[in-house]
């Protein structure tokens, strides 16, 4: 039986235009390509067989294949083994503070001021497939922000099977509560607040950027703008897909965590990017989520001849053009 997109329950573009170039037969091609230079072969969906489609005109050897970065970049660890080597570096010669915002030991941040006083606050979520990553790797992502006057937070919080989704995006919601209450402390203006995040963490970034705070001590609207590179915003295909062995959600909370049919409770401006050799998928979210945003997209930024982990990169590179509209955006807002 095929698998369709729920049109009534959605506002996702319902084909993919950021591949309509590809043609008939693309992602076929585009899989069997990657394959060749990968090493581990996407699951098999039990049920399904390989001509069968079960979402848009994707099998399931293909949708597996398209929510697995390491699929279509197999080199891909060794550009996060990057971001360690330089976010120790930055570490080393910057100065910054630790904090815990909650009671467990995952419950922690850490904040990089900037030079002066009352500046505004980005607050980074990492990815790693909400099972994965550690806040200490994506230090070499302050230095940008320092530079433009913006202190700079990177977040830990707990992650599969530690935690379940919901409650990931529970601990994102307190450390920015935190931030709004004890960001002046530290030199930050708690009513100029900014997310941003890589991947999965994009789409917790989104998630907060959907939140409407009720019953919490940080006010509806505390966030400013959202800065979302690489993430998935719909997750309806994405437990389609092999991840939902281990991302397991009720259908309910599988839509309240999909800020792609949260747009009308977006109400901040939303810088979008993704790399051009991501996988086919998450250039499908990114554009789609982009579209539908509307006038909500204070950009939409392609990040040239980069992988999905190659991306983020390009987020500490003052002259590229992703690192521009990121800082455009917070200072834009504040």
């Amino acid at each position: 039986m095929q698998l369709t997109y729920r049109e009534e329950d959605r506002r996702l573009i319902g084909r993919r235009p950021v591949l309509g170039a590809i043609g008939a037969g693309g992602i076929a091609a585009v899989v069997g390509s990657a394959a060749s230079s990968a090493s581990a072969a996407p699951l098999q969906n039990e049920g399904a067989t390989q001509s069968e489609q079960v979402f848009l005109d994707y099998t399931q050897d293909a949708l597996d294949a398209a929510y697995n970065q390491l699929y279509y970049a197999p080199e891909g660890l060794g550009v996060v083994a990057r971001y360690s080597e330089r976010s120790a570096e930055v570490r080393e010669g910057t100065s910054f503070s630790t904090h815990a915002y909650g009671g467990t030991a995952e419950e922690t941040l850490d904040f990089f001021p900037a030079a002066s006083a009352d500046a505004p606050t980005l607050i980074f979520i990492h990815g790693g497939e909400w099972r994965s990553g550690k806040k200490e790797m994506y230090s070499f992502l302050a230095p940008l922000f320092l530079q433009s006057g913006i202190n700079f937070v990177s977040l830990d919080f707990a992650s599969i099977p530690t935690l379940r989704l919901p409650g990931m995006a529970d601990q994102v919601a307190s450390a920015i509560e935190w931030v709004y209450q004890n960001g002046r402390k530290l030199g930050g203006d708690p009513h100029r607040i900014f997310v941003a995040g890589h991947s999965s963490g994009a789409h917790l970034a989104a998630v907060m950027a959907t939140r409407e705070w009720r019953g919490r001590t940080a006010p509806r609207g505390v966030i400013k703008g959202a800065i979302c590179v690489g993430g998935m915003y719909d997750l309806y295909p994405v437990l389609l897909s092999y991840r939902r062995e281990y991302v397991l959600l009720s259908d309910s909370e599988r839509d309240v965590l999909s800020p792609a049919i949260h747009i009308d409770s977006i109400g901040c401006p939303v810088l979008v990017a993704y790399g051009t050799k991501e996988t086919p998928e998450f250039q499908r979210q990114a554009s789609a989520f982009a579209a539908s945003l509307r006038r909500k997209t204070f950009e939409f930024v392609p990040v040239r001849d980069a992988n999905h982990f190659e991306a983020l990169l390009d987020l500490a590179n003052p002259q590229s053009r992703l690192a521009r509209a990121a800082v455009d955006l917070i200072l834009s807002q504040a």
